[in-house]
């Protein structure tokens, strides 16, 4: 089994070895995965955050070996940026920019140096709304993970993972984790609300706010009411997803 992390603020991870297939998530700086696959130009990997599985161009990753990825998989405090933009320095000084929950816990595997601002430990549930507000705007991009461009999951994803918590990478998984509330009343700001389609197929999440808000992507991160039915977006006057189940995951 061969091992790698991610050197450079963003790789995208798609579904095929071809440049041209869908993006289904993304790889931030310092995130360690397990190489599956190998192949002239490509390899087949599975991040070690959420078991998400796709391809990666191999010039774009640097391999460790089993020993460090086992360090790192270990660690119980990770450390990820708390800053919408930060830097880490490589060690023939060039600059390199990386996002909000970057992980930094792994400078010095990749020789850098880091000395911005990092949330590191569980957080309390409060500070849910608070880290989620950071991303208020950005523009949704499927498969995206950062304030540039992130999707529904994602977004619930990153919000957690920098408050020290873990969930998995799509909507559906995230819906199988923590314990389901009977009414929207029961709900406190952090919670997860989950949305389904015709189908009964749930594609989408949101957080909790207080005053019967939740903050989501629908086209951009933003702000609109929710109730027993769903999400009601005021601009359009409509509901545009209909209420499935809300979780408590902390």
């Amino acid at each position: 089994m061969q091992y790698g992390i991610c050197h450079l603020s963003i790789i995208s991870v798609r579904t095929n070895a071809d440049d041209a297939s869908e993006m289904i998530t993304q790889l931030l700086y310092g995130e360690h995965f397990k190489i599956l696959e190998r192949r002239k130009f490509w390899c087949r990997i599975r991040i070690a955050f959420d078991k998400c599985e796709g391809w990666v161009r191999n010039q774009q990753v640097t391999e460790i070996d089993e020993t460090s990825y086992l360090s790192i998989d270990k660690n119980l405090k990770p450390k990820y940026t708390s800053d919408m933009v930060s830097f880490v320095e490589s060690d023939d000084a060039i600059l390199i920019p990386i996002l909000l929950g970057s992980s930094i816990q792994n400078c010095e595997e990749l020789a850098h140096k880091f000395e911005g601002s990092f949330s590191t430990g569980k957080k309390e549930k409060s500070n849910l709304v608070q880290t989620a507000l950071f991303y208020l705007g950005a523009p949704f991009l499927w498969g995206g993970k950062t304030p540039f461009g992130i999707d529904a999951a994602a977004f619930t994803q990153m919000v957690y993972r920098i408050n020290g918590y873990k969930l998995l990478r799509k909507a559906s998984a995230q819906a199988l984790q923590g314990d389901a509330l009977s009414f929207i009343e029961e709900s406190e700001a952090g919670d997860l609300a989950f949305f389904d389609n015709s189908e009964g197929e749930i594609y989408h999440v949101g957080i909790i706010m207080e005053n019967n808000y939740i903050i989501h992507v629908d086209e951009k991160v933003r702000i609109d009411r929710i109730d027993h039915t769903g999400i009601f977006n005021t601009d359009l006057g409509i509901y545009t997803y209909k209420l499935r189940v809300i979780k408590k995951i902390i």
